[in-house]
């Protein structure tokens, strides 16, 4: 376990995105969105990582959102603030573009930017006890595009406009029926469950998950038919080394190995 109040953390093909300022709720400051891109691209980088999970080291509280103190300074600074707009939004951009699986964990409060750091992973599990709630209007504030729409694109306007103009918390249930959260589960196996299903995804053609993630990407951004390029990933995937394993691994009745990393 690393002392920084952000760091990836190895577990086979599993890496582990943990918030770590536990003593501050896992409140984000500036320097930790700063830090998101570099991990997200280690993660990128790494040929034995295949899936990514953001959770948090407390087990009562996923974030609590932006670091109040910090905030404070940076909304009297234009330039302090328009650089945190940028980090926030490179942030949450790259982990939402990273092109291997994400997943959050979550468990406990869920709140501001911790909610969008939540809603830029592929996949959300949460326990009965976690919370949600994105408050800009508390504060006299807008959500941005970017956040707007990964809110949207999960609950559909309605539900994200019950969510934005009240800045309420969200109970779990309620997550779970509209679609913010994809699972429920207890807090003591919330972990297993998680790490199994991401192994369930590691198990998989990287080829295939990856791909079949960048098509729903392009699809979010607006691309309502196939492209050349979409055609060509198609193409490509019948002369691919996983599509060979995985015939002579149906044909040989056995567990494929898939090679493609």
């Amino acid at each position: 376990m690393s002392d920084q109040p952000l760091y990836l953390e190895k577990e086979g093909d599993l890496a582990w995105l943990v918030l770590n300022r536990v003593e501050k709720k896992n409140a984000l400051t500036q320097a930790m969105w700063e830090a998101i891109p570099d991990l997200v691209a280690e993660a990128a980088a790494d040929p034995e990582i295949k899936v990514v999970i953001v959770h948090s080291a407390c087990p009562t509280v996923f974030s609590a959102g932006a670091d109040i103190k910090e905030f404070e300074a940076i909304s009297k600074d234009p330039e302090r603030r328009e650089a945190n707009r940028v980090a926030v939004r490179e942030a949450q951009r790259q982990l939402a573009r990273l092109d291997k699986p994400t997943i959050a964990m979550i468990e406990g409060a869920c709140v501001g930017g911790g909610c969008g750091l939540a809603l830029a992973c592929d996949i959300r599990f949460a326990t009965p006890q976690a919370r949600f709630g994105i408050t800009p209007v508390k504060l006299g504030l807008i959500y941005s595009v970017q956040d707007s729409k990964q809110l949207v694109d999960l609950v559909g306007p309605a539900h994200a406009k019950s969510i934005l103009f009240t800045g309420r918390l969200v109970g779990a249930d309620e997550a779970l029926r509209i679609g913010l959260v994809n699972e429920l589960y207890e807090a003591g196996e919330i972990r297993e469950h998680t790490a199994a299903f991401a192994r369930m995804i590691a198990d998989n053609s990287q080829w295939g998950v990856r791909g079949i993630k960048r098509i729903i990407r392009m699809i979010l951004d607006g691309v309502v038919d196939d492209t050349p390029e979409t055609e060509e990933l198609f193409r490509q995937s019948f002369a691919g080394v996983d599509h060979q394993e995985g015939v002579a691994a149906f044909l040989a009745r056995r567990k494929p190995s898939f090679p493609y990393r």
